[in-house]
């Protein structure tokens, strides 16, 4: 499979990169910033044929852009593609789909992309989310919201019943493929230290188990809708994020498709493959949601 051989590339070179920008990288994994998020800009993109009409759709390019991403993103863990997902592929095309434009998906286009965890179901969830433009779109702004500035406009007793394992999590309907949804677990959205907590929302998917449960979530999503940041991605940045504690969305755009539409490549990364054994083949996580 191309993607394993390019992961190894990306591996050789990754000692490759410049000094500065290696740094940046390890520090970032080392001691993530309260904003949870790092912005690399100027990567080249080189010349692109059109934006394809769906992700999967094969495209008459060099795999530079994904040797880029994927260098980067070895830097950080292990990156890995999740079965349903694009058929597992470690480096993903994220373009707008018109049959998809009012889901809840990456490929809509039409409405907010409401705040959530990258795999907020997820047993096997990925710790960094990358995001690399390689065609932009000036109306679609890319939101994040860290648990480290939302917290602080959280009363206290709201936060304590986040810490608590009172909400489950229904599954993205990317991952069902024509299976019946069903809800996970009850689990807490906060975890670990209360000072640097880690979190898990998705505010489509997520529900509380009690109504007490429920107002909390409805705070917190309020806390993160009045305190986030937006950006607009041009071809050459690569965005990357820290699942563990913060949410991403994107605003509503217009897509054309015309071939001239906005164009990611996504790739995730877990911090080891110890954690996925029997669940996974190879790169590939194959865990199976739904009835």
């Amino acid at each position: 499979m191309i993607d394993i051989e390019l992961v190894r590339l990306a591996g050789e070179q990754a000692p490759r990169l410049p000094a500065a920008m290696r740094a940046r990288i390890e520090a970032f994994r080392s001691s993530p910033p309260p904003a949870g998020c790092m912005l690399l800009r100027g990567l080249p993109v080189g010349v692109l044929p059109p934006t394809p009409a769906e992700p999967t759709d094969a495209v008459d390019k060099s795999n530079g852009t994904e040797l880029r991403l994927l260098t980067v993103a070895s830097l950080l863990g292990e990156p890995v593609g999740y079965q349903p997902e694009h058929g597992g592929d470690v480096v993903q095309n994220i373009v707008p789909v018109e049959q998809s434009a009012a889901s809840q998906t990456s490929t809509s286009s039409k409405v907010d992309l409401m705040f959530h965890t990258e795999a907020a179901f997820h047993p096997h969830r990925p710790h960094y989310l990358l995001l690399f433009c390689l065609r932009g779109d000036p109306n679609a702004r890319t939101t994040v919201a860290s648990i480290h500035t939302a917290l602080a406009f959280l009363d206290r007793d709201i936060v304590d019943v986040l810490f608590e394992p009172r909400f489950r999590c229904a599954v993205d309907e990317s991952y069902l493929h024509g299976r019946s949804n069903v809800l996970g677990e009850a689990m807490p959205v906060l975890t670990g230290d209360l000072a640097d907590p880690t979190m898990v929302f998705d505010q489509d998917l997520m529900v509380g188990t009690d109504e007490e449960a429920d107002e909390a979530l409805v705070a917190l999503g309020r806390a993160l809708d009045a305190h986030h940041a937006e950006i607009v991605l041009e071809p050459g940045d690569l965005l990357v994020i820290d699942n563990h504690m913060v949410v991403h969305g994107r605003s509503p755009f217009t897509a054309r498709f015309d071939g001239t539409d906005r164009w990611l490549q996504r790739a995730f990364v877990v911090d080891d493959l110890t954690a996925s054994e029997g669940e996974r083949d190879g790169r590939v996580i194959t865990t199976l949601f739904g009835e």
